[in-house]
């Protein structure tokens, strides 16, 4: 018999951070991983660094709040098991007063439009798969908000209210729903880009904050909610460190 074909999982946002280190697991874990981002260099490399490993990888460059590209790249794909909605991502941190209403629609096309462009396009293989899973990332910030988290707040509130219809939408089709939602993690790029590239201000977060989460940690999460027994769905997970009761609430050893 033909050897049976890999399982395959789409990360987006798979460049850095959390969505590298999920595409290095699922890997690992024995998935066909397909790489989407914008930054084509990077998921080519990380393609590379997986298939040297003996382990099954692909990229493709993608911009999620790109509709028609990311029809065209659903059409291009044999199979989906596993989507995992990973791109996304903060962009200042001022009060609701001041706030740039350019940087609220940024955050608002890229995690909640985003998630819904490629969830919408890659539903059907899901479904067809007969054992979908959707991973949606969103954030302790979309179920509790912060001063200055206005605009990333409503963002991942939106990921998250995605996340729970579509549950209740598509219940009894053979497709799961999970939602992970990670407190403080320190990853090469987050803060730095939410801050453009003010590395003091960036750093500032994660004062005195012995172990915040890594990208490694959120990743073993992710995989661990994916790997699950068919019948099994994790419907939401929060994670933090240790060191954070809360998004207002963080133990610094200053």
């Amino acid at each position: 018999m033909p050897p049976k074909a890999p399982r395959t999982a789409v990360v987006t946002g798979a460049s850095s951070g959390i969505g590298a280190a999920t595409a290095r697991q699922l890997a690992t874990a024995g998935y066909h991983v397909v790489l989407t981002a914008r930054r084509k260099d990077r998921i080519e490399a990380l393609a590379a660094e997986l298939t040297a490993a003996g382990l099954s990888a692909a990229p493709y460059a993608l911009d999620v709040t790109d509709r028609p590209a990311v029809d065209a790249f659903a059409a291009s794909l044999d199979r989906c098991d596993v989507l995992v909605n990973n791109a996304g991502g903060a962009l200042g941190a001022d009060p609701v007063a001041t706030g740039d209403p350019a940087d609220w629609r940024t955050m608002y096309e890229v995690n909640v439009i985003g998630t819904l462009n490629l969830t919408q396009a890659l539903l059907p293989a899901l479904t067809a798969s007969g054992d979908g899973t959707v991973v949606v990332l969103s954030s302790t910030a979309g179920h509790g908000t912060y001063e200055g988290g206005a605009g990333y707040v409503a963002a991942k509130n939106g990921a998250r209210v995605l996340a729970e219809t579509l549950r209740l939408e598509i219940v009894g089709q053979p497709v799961r729903v999970i939602e992970i939602a990670p407190g403080m993690v320190k990853t090469e790029e987050f803060a730095t880009t939410r801050f453009r590239g003010d590395q003091e201000r960036a750093a500032k977060v994660y004062e005195g904050v012995a172990e915040p989460l890594s990208a490694d940690d959120v990743a073993d999460t992710i995989t661990w909610a994916v790997t699950r027994p068919s019948h099994v769905n994790i419907d939401l997970l929060v994670v933090r460190p240790r060191a954070q009761a809360s998004n207002t609430k963080v133990h610094r050893e200053l």
